[in-house]
């Protein structure tokens, strides 16, 4: 049964309808086939026999029941990790193998890519167009591109005294816990596994809970691509039951986790009272993208659409904290609402939609509170603000302006397609005020002055400068964050870093008085 609606912000109603197939949202667009848990090369039960089911948010409908993990079938995981790591060949095995068994399970995925992608729609939400040009393509390049590395991890050779030589060694790491989020489950899938495969670690993976079909997917085609048993274990669970149990688990070595601030502390208690585990954070973000005066105003509003609405505003670097120089700001202000306009919101399935339904009813409430709260602290909605349509999460974009630093739609990340436009006059104003948050995550700069450019990029602190464009995220690139927003990087080199241990190994060279 659907749940009920919250009442959201009393205001006029927007101009947007769902544009649907005509006798409504497409039913049951796959077959799902791989429900259970999947540990030790093996699709298995829960020990505790439970279930939970995994949601469509365009309808509110159960999509299916899906095995549940809990702490005991955490340790059947990491019992399988550890001896494929101790034991088992693919800590072992010559680096180029590795790369060529990654090699084949992206291609596995290219020759799946329209089951995965039906799946990642229909258990997210996500834009079917959107998943076929960006999630599914970025997945499998992000696999090719560390299956590329997998022969290239080297040591060094140290220069010491006339008495000793040495080198070092890049050990894998050992067994590592990975939990990975809702909002772009294959990406952050193969964005974890893919440089701990190619270095050579075993995994237990938990996918989000809201989320987890596209994950065992995979598990299965890992299987097919000759990943060993035990190397890829998947568990689908909750985070404060399986995703506990991980982060303080004391044979697991490593934990690395993408989500919200908040659990992401939780990670680092359950790492710091086990072992001590070392943990990669990717979290929350407030990301500013400052518009100067001299910038192209049409360009402008297109990157600051895609900057706060792409998947429905679920993105954690999002532009959301839109900072627009006085001398264009009326105009940005009214090309922005009219390109909101245009934003075609829908079943995701129906080609051509670009925002569908947000991924569950907390969320969902959560968006409607924060635009709310916006309203009750004194900024001005420009447009949106609804809920739309009898079934399903769907919100409009929704646009605030008259916005102040203090408000918290201009502080608190909201993950939802609420942007927040302020204004303001000097350089120096807004570095200042574009660091005034916690997080740090992204930032973005739009300017035909190389000179604001250059002063902007190295003044905000974020992880990731964007100038003159917004959300490339390219797997040679490091990303993560200061502050609150994280602790670590991936992609490029830095991702393989995260599953590898140094050693220095150091001989004589001849009788030393030190022997």
């Amino acid at each position: 049964m659907a749940s009920p609606k919250s009442n959201g912000p009393e205001a006029e109603a927007g101009p947007w309808k769902l544009v649907m197939e005509n006798d409504g949202p497409i039913k049951s667009p796959i077959k799902v086939k791989y429900t259970k848990l999947f540990i030790n090369g093996e699709f298995v039960d829960s020990v505790s026999g439970k279930t939970f089911e995994t949601f469509d948010p365009r309808t509110e409908e159960v999509i299916t029941s899906v095995s549940e993990a809990t702490k005991e079938d955490v340790d059947l995981a990491v019992k399988a990790a550890r001896a494929a790591f101790d034991h088992g060949p693919w800590p072992r095995m010559p680096g180029s193998e590795r790369g060529r068994i990654l090699n084949k399970f992206a291609d596995l995925i290219q020759q799946h890519s329209e089951e995965l992608a039906l799946l990642e729609t229909w258990d997210g939400g996500k834009p079917l167009d959107l998943v076929k040009v960006i999630d599914l393509p970025k997945s499998i390049s992000v696999l090719q591109y560390y299956a590329g590395y997998a022969d290239k991890i080297h040591g060094m050779t140290l220069k010491m005294n006339g008495a000793y030589q040495g080198y070092t060694l890049q050990e894998p790491i050992g067994v590592c816990g990975q939990i990975i989020p809702w909002n772009f489950p294959l990406i952050m899938l193969f964005t974890k596994i893919a440089p701990a495969l190619a270095c050579g670690c075993t995994l237990v993976v938990k996918p989000a809970e809201l989320t987890p079909l596209t994950a065992l997917y995979c598990a299965h085609l890992s299987v097919e691509a000759g990943i060993p048993p035990g190397v890829l274990n998947v568990l689908p669970g909750f985070g404060a039951i399986a995703g506990a149990a991980i982060s303080s688990h004391m044979d697991i070595d490593k934990i690395a986790f993408t989500g919200s601030t908040q659990v992401g502390r939780l990670i680092m208690e359950g790492a710091a009272k086990s072992n001590l585990k070392d943990v990669t954070l990717e979290l929350g973000g407030k990301s500013p993208l400052i518009i100067m005066d001299d910038f192209d105003i049409d360009k402008a509003v297109e990157i600051a659409t895609v900057a706060t609405f792409t998947n429905m505003g679920q993105v954690c670097i999002a532009g959301t904290r839109v900072f627009v120089q006085g001398g264009i700001y009326d105009k940005f202000v009214k090309k922005i609402r009219e390109r909101a306009k245009k934003i075609v919101i829908g079943d995701p399935f129906k080609g051509g939609v670009q925002h569908g339904p947000q991924i569950n009813k907390i969320q969902f409430d959560k968006i409607l509170k924060y635009i709310q709260y916006g309203k009750i602290d004194g900024a001005n909605l420009l447009i949106g603000g609804h809920s739309l349509g009898g079934k399903g999460f769907y919100i409009e974009p929704t646009i605030f302006i008259g916005v102040e630093d203090n408000m918290r739609i201009s502080q608190e990340e909201i993950f939802g397609p609420v942007m927040s436009i302020l204004k303001f006059k000097t350089i120096e104003e807004v570095i200042e005020r574009g660091n005034k948050t916690i997080y740090g995550l992204g930032a973005g700069v739009l300017t035909k002055n190389i000179n604001v450019a250059n002063r902007v990029a190295r003044s905000l602190r974020a992880g990731t400068m964007w100038i003159n464009t917004y959300l490339i995220i390219e797997n040679d690139a490091p990303f993560g964050g200061y502050k609150m927003s994280g602790i670590g990087r991936e992609y490029g080199p830095y991702g393989l870093q995260n599953y590898l241990q140094v050693k220095s190994v150091i001989t004589p060279l001849h009788e030393s008085p030190w022997l």
